[in-house]
């Protein structure tokens, strides 16, 4: 049996019996300054006011990294082959913190921030937007990362905090190369968080998810007068959707496969010469994946065989499902419960009543940001993040922090607008809060660090690690 089927079943494993070994948590945090709320707006709102693509976030990686030098954080550009990524650094000596922070919108989703669909507009399309809350994302991390330097200086503790500006984690996969080039080695422990419609702590995995192009290339002609001298890339496309749909029948449960057909040519007359899908394929499993994929590959060459066409294939993305850490999210968890409620004034409260209706839920303001029961049983998401293969590597841990009215997916419109006004903005103050109390308490209690890798490293021994993505270099031109 492959080490990977191990994964979920570690994953499964009393908790208790893991955790028997720790010794108490303590998280004396004691006095923190929690002083840059307006730093974290200002640079969530500019980031969701000019939202840019996965490797293609010039304007918001260059506010980041502004901000961090103004406070004093060393700053290296351009890391792992992605102009786009960065990495600051304060303080000096172990432990050394990590803080993700991604920037990437979404196509198609940019919305006005109203209680009714408003599409934004740029030459004739509807431009990019935070459906998935990055701007919030990298908002919280910087503002983490500030109050704990505000911290480093006023304390006789000793320690390092980074952030890493991770690009294009909407299927671009950013945090792999990272990964990839060694840049977490010496790094104790990663933070992160996520905009949500609610606020938790407890441990969670995620599916692992590898993605790509398909590009079919076949002969032009007239479609009415000469179809027998055509051959179309857009048969071959379809042919290849049909076959995978058949397979669908023949995958393991909790298997997601998505397509969009990217190209499909230009004119109903003329034969398409050329067609492209776009495919995602996911799994909690890193290994069913990899084995579906490879099944992918042989419908497109039976496409491309049928429809005498030819076909090429590219990964775009691939990344690992999150290990948890079980000790980190407790700990997590009782700072978050420590942490106040998010307020909202009534005009917020009404904002989220009306854009709770589009959704056809009701709007509970009581419940807000409350923090949902810990559960040391590990949930699997059903989506995708690049942080797995950064949780593979060193002990990761993340909360959820309720940015958008509860009932709310990510990759809506009502979640790009709410990123984009004050209920976002709290919720980001709040995971901000969370993440600074994490890491002061890490670096003032040795023994978190301690259970953290000792839990890490019986959870990573399940499976040998190697990146999804093989050795091909970033893919920065997947969403142009």
């Amino acid at each position: 049996m492959s080490k990977l089927f191990l994964v979920g079943a570690l994953m499964l494993l009393s908790n208790v019996a893991l955790c028997a070994q720790f010794e108490a948590k303590k998280h004396n945090v004691g006095t923190v300054s929690f002083s840059h709320e307006s730093e974290m707006k200002t640079l969530a709102q500019a980031l969701w006011s000019e939202p840019e693509l996965g490797f293609l976030e010039d304007k918001s990686t260059s506010l980041m990294q502004e901000l961090l030098s103004k406070r004093g954080f060393s700053v290296t550009q351009s890391v792992a082959g992605m102009p786009t990524a960065f990495i600051a650094e304060y303080g000096y000596g172990k432990p050394i913190i990590a803080l993700l922070a991604e920037m990437d919108a979404l196509p198609g989703v940019g919305v006005a921030a109203k209680t009714h669909k408003e599409p934004v507009m740029k030459r004739g399309l509807v431009q990019p937007g935070h459906a998935c809350g990055h701007n919030l994302f990298a908002g919280g991390a910087v503002g983490a990362a500030l109050n704990i330097a505000d911290f480093l200086d006023n304390s006789s503790a000793t320690g390092t905090v980074r952030v890493y500006g991770t690009p294009a984690e909407e299927g671009g996969s950013g945090k792999v190369y990272l990964a990839r080039a060694g840049k977490f080695k010496d790094v104790d422990v990663a933070l992160h968080w996520h905009p949500s419609d609610s606020s938790s702590a407890s441990p969670s995995s995620s599916l692992a998810n590898k993605s790509g192009k398909f590009r079919f290339f076949g002969e032009a002609a007239h479609a009415a007068a000469a179809p027998e001298k055509g051959r179309s890339a857009l048969d071959g496309v379809e042919a290849m959707n049909m076959m995978v749909n058949l397979m669908r029948e023949h995958v393991p449960d909790g298997t997601r496969i998505h397509y969009v057909i990217t190209h499909g040519g230009t004119a109903p007359n003329i034969v398409p010469d050329y067609a492209e899908v776009y495919y995602y394929v996911r799994s909690a499993k890193p290994d069913v994946v990899l084995s579906l994929w490879e099944r992918l590959e042989l419908a497109a060459e039976g496409a491309a065989l049928g429809t005498q066409t030819r076909v090429e294939s590219e990964v775009t993305g691939g990344v690992w499902n999150v290990l948890p850490n079980v000790y980190l999210s407790s700990l997590m968890h009782d700072l978050l419960t420590e942490t106040p409620q998010i307020p909202l004034t009534k005009d917020e409260i009404e904002f989220g009543k009306k854009i709770s209706s589009t959704r056809n839920m009701e709007f509970d303001s009581s419940k807000h940001g409350v923090p949902q029961k810990f559960s040391s049983e590990v949930a699997v998401w059903s989506a995708s993040t690049d942080v797995g293969d950064v949780s593979w590597q060193i002990p990761t841990v993340g909360l959820s922090a309720a940015t958008w009215v509860k009932g709310t997916p990510p990759h809506t419109w009502q979640a790009s607008s709410m990123s984009g006004m004050e209920i976002g903005h709290k919720g980001m103050y709040q995971a901000a809060e969370v993440l600074t109390k994490t890491a002061i308490s890490i670096l003032k209690e040795p023994v978190h660090l301690k259970n953290a890798k000792n839990e890490f490293k019986t959870r990573s021994s399940t499976a040998n690690y190697i990146p999804m993505i093989g050795q091909r270099a970033p893919a920065l031109d997947y969403r142009k």
